[in-house]
């Protein structure tokens, strides 16, 4: 027998997508533990085993597992609870503030009271030495040996766990930095190290000195918990591969994570565009907007062809310069506490009630309302049957808790105090959709909306009656869809090197070099990590500019032009872009476009489970009847008796008619009256505005077919 389990770690619940031998998928959630989340994972792996059938020991399961693909909030949690290592950072003499400095723009340009965000390292431990490059890598000034021995010696005076090495100009001639990395090796053995020169070896200091000093931060914390996971599944008997999830949708060894922790940062809901393209494909789309609600946090990400990238980003304000998948996070999920601020306003978030205590309905010491206390008020949870009647929720202490402290505030009803929650953290996650769509230069109404997490399908048509999106899917795993994601992830490594000229003056053959060294780099990866030379892939991308802008723009080029160095077709290729994301470009020949940087992606291809499709079952959903009872909905904002379904009992072309309720056991589905909702070839609920029928034609003429063939 043999199997392999994504597993997604969340703020609330860990999640597991398990893939048998037979190849039958099994969805599992277990509720996370912070304080050591290898505990959660352990016990979710318990609690498979022991229901399967037949039951198995723990370690006879774990033994038989080929293959664990893990997503992991450890990193992103240690940076916003400001719970890393105690660093120190070794820079060019004069710049040890850069790291507080930033770019030197107020990020709230008229808030004179906005102040800059604390450094993750204090300024005593911030070094500048001796020692000078220029823009081109030759030395100016020697490296002060002296004052690096110094600052090795305060470092371990002051117990310092981990060092950064940033210097001026390393990214041109990693020389010095080399030389102070063997003295920090040699003197402080056990400090976790970061060069910038090895991490990040691009132009631009401050966003190259902050993603060095975010890896060290957060590396120590990463290490520990990768050694205790494998610890503890060695302990019970696995011998398969381990695989870490990045923030590029790709996964990694545990060696590589533990070297460039800040890969991991954001890795858990990096899946899940990657699995909800696979849905979206089945409706003739090669698009779409992936949307994930769980406990904690509610993630937006667009996927056009292929999950859209970005090169920059930031978490907790601290500028991370890695590429990664351009998702958008913001603090709304389940557990996000509803609260009057001090102007009389209802707000939901971003603080959440979390696993521990959870929502006042948990009954685990919760005190204050949460989006999952309302939705229990407005109907849309079954208190009997929340996580598939494994865990009762009370529905009384969420109605008291709402009442006193939103309902009596604002002198209204619980019931109107419970949909105004409603209603905010949907309008809050419609404002988290544009910032992934319209402001990148996207109209969201041409999407599909793939919705994920236990608690997104409730919130999903309010979500899309306010950007106008006319399809939704959510696929029969949306519970756990970054836990499916990370099953059908494939091994991914990127490399960026600067290099600055003109288009039309390029040196191919030092171009041609540069690419090749970071190919080369990328193949010895991915031959480490057992992949064999016919599943690696290499993609080029340019960063370039018009003369004299500050951003640049990142795209494709194909091998192609690469190789035959078409000047025209590349420069070609980067009008386009900018004029799709900015909406112009001087592309009339008298602009000089620059290249800034080189990157190369390495793609190992891993082998995937496969998706089944199913016969059309007809449109009739009376066998999945359960019952019905008294729901909100907001397009009438009232309650109204609705059907109740049970989702396990739908199937391929099972139609039902909003306002309706569909349960699973992990997660509920909310029809509102604008919409319906049908299965597709895949099982997922397809839901569509009652106009647009021709979104799902051809689900709709099958399920006509199979019905009248009854």
């Amino acid at each position: 027998m043999s199997g392999k389990i994504g597993i997604d770690v969340g703020g609330t619940f860990t999640d597991f997508y398990y893939v048998g031998e037979e190849g039958n998928p099994y969805i599992h959630k277990t509720l996370s533990t912070p304080q050591d989340p290898s505990i959660a994972v352990v016990e979710g792996l318990r609690e498979i085993a022991a229901s399967l059938n037949p039951p198995m020991e723990l370690e006879e399961f774990a033994s038989s597992i080929d293959k664990i693909v893990h997503g992991t909030t450890v990193t992103t949690n240690a940076t916003l609870t400001r719970n890393g290592a105690k660093s120190g950072l070794i820079t060019t003499s004069g710049l040890r503030d850069a790291l507080e400095m930033r770019r030197g723009i107020r990020e709230e340009q008229y808030n004179n009271h906005y102040t800059n965000v604390v450094p993750l390292v204090p300024r005593y431990l911030r070094i500048g030495v001796g020692g000078r490059l220029d823009r081109n890598g030759n030395e100016i000034e020697p490296l002060d040996l002296d004052g690096v021995r110094d600052a090795i010696e305060q470092f371990r005076h002051q117990d310092v766990e981990a060092v950064s090495i940033c210097l001026m100009n390393s990214f041109a001639n990693p020389d010095h930095e080399k030389q102070v990395a063997e003295m920090v090796r040699r003197h402080m053995p056990q400090a976790y190290l970061t060069v910038s020169s090895e991490l990040l070896p691009t132009i631009r200091f401050y966003p190259r000195v902050s993603t060095t000093a975010l890896n060290s931060y957060i590396g120590p914390i990463l290490s520990r918990y990768i050694d205790r996971l494998q610890d503890r599944l060695k302990d019970i008997g696995f011998g398969g591969v381990l695989l870490i999830m990045q923030s590029n949708g790709g996964v990694m060894a545990p060696t590589v994570a533990r070297d460039s922790a800040a890969l991991t940062l954001l890795s858990g809901p990096a899946a899940g565009p990657g699995a909800g393209l696979v849905h979206a494909r089945v409706h003739g789309q090669n698009k779409c907007i992936v949307v994930d609600m769980g406990g904690t946090s509610f993630e937006a990400a667009l996927v056009d062809n292929s999950p859209v990238m970005v090169t920059e980003g930031e978490i907790d304000r601290h500028r991370l310069a890695l590429p990664m998948l351009g998702i958008h996070t913001i603090g709304a999920g389940g557990g996000s506490i509803g609260r009057i601020d001090e102007g009389g306003l209802l707000r939901m978030g971003p603080e959440s009630a979390g696993a521990s205590p959870g929502p006042v309905s948990y009954g685990k010491g919760g005190e204050k309302p949460t989006c999952t206390d309302a939705n229990l008020v407005l109907g849309y949870l079954n208190p009997d049957f929340f996580a598939g009647g494994k865990m009762a929720l009370d529905r009384e202490a969420a109605r008291r808790a709402v009442d006193e402290h939103i309902a009596k505030p604002l002198g209204m009803s619980i019931e109107e105090a419970a949909a105004g929650m409603y209603r905010v953290v949907c309008n809050n996650m419609a404002q988290g959709v544009r910032e992934i769509t319209i402001k990148r230069g996207f109209d969201p109404r041409e999407f599909p909306m793939v919705v994920a997490g236990g608690a997104g399908p409730i919130h999903s048509c309010l979500i899309a009656a306010e950007l106008e999106i006319p399809l939704q899917i959510v696929p029969r795993s949306s519970s756990i869809l970054c836990a499916v994601g990370m099953l059908m992830s494939d091994l991914k490594h990127d490399f960026v090197r600067t290099f600055v000229s003109p288009m039309e003056e390029i040196d191919w053959n030092r171009l041609a070099a540069v690419v090749e060294g970071m190919i080369g780099e990328g193949r010895s990866l991915l031959t480490g990590e057992l992949i064999s030379a016919d599943n690696q892939q290499f993609f080029i991308k340019f960063d370039c500019r018009y003369l004299k802008q500050y951003h640049e723009v990142s795209f494709t080029v194909s091998s192609e032009d690469f190789q035959n160095q078409d000047v025209a077709a590349i420069t070609n290729a980067f009008h386009r872009e900018h004029n799709r994301l900015y909406g112009y470009s001087l592309d009339d020949g008298k602009a000089v476009v620059e290249i800034i940087n080189v990157r190369v992606q390495a793609l190992g291809i891993s082998d995937k489970p496969n998706y089944r499709e199913t016969d059309c079952a007809g449109q009739s959903a009376v066998a999945a009847l359960k019952g019905e009872r008294s729901v909100y909905i907001p397009e009438d904002d009232a309650f109204d008796i609705v059907p109740v379904y049970d989702g396990h009992k739908m199937f391929h072309g099972n139609l039902v008619e909003g306002p309706a309720m569909i349960e699973e056991d992990t997660t509920a589905i909310f029809v509102s009256r604008d919409y319906a909702c049908i299965c597709d070839k895949l099982d997922s609920f397809t839901i569509y505005k009652k106009s647009r029928e021709d979104l799902v034609a051809s689900t709709l003429a099958a399920s006509t077919t199979a019905e009248q063939g009854k």
